[in-house]
């Protein structure tokens, strides 16, 4: 089964401007975000899945989706509402 994960906006590229950069469970990646139709910015939650947003969370989504994989065995996965970390 494959699954998406809600990641955290941290910051635009500056190799293309379909690509932000995005946490997902601690870990900064870029991801291309031309797909949404959403105006994603720094702080935005994402869907990703094969390094590619499939659409914009809210935050209350990407707790819900969050608090279930962690109930399914996921740790150290990123609590929306946290602070961005510092990169």
């Amino acid at each position: 089964m494959c699954l998406g994960m809600p990641g955290r906006i941290v910051g635009r590229s500056e190799r293309h401007p379909d690509l932000a950069v995005v946490e997902i469970e601690g870990v900064e990646r870029e991801v291309n975000v031309a797909l949404l139709d959403d105006d994603v910015g720094v702080g935005s939650w994402v869907l990703v899945h094969m390094g590619v947003a499939m659409s914009a969370l809210t935050a209350e989504e990407a707790e819900a989706t969050l608090d279930f994989l962690a109930a399914l065995g996921g740790e150290g996965l990123p609590v929306p509402g946290d602070a961005p970390s510092a990169g």
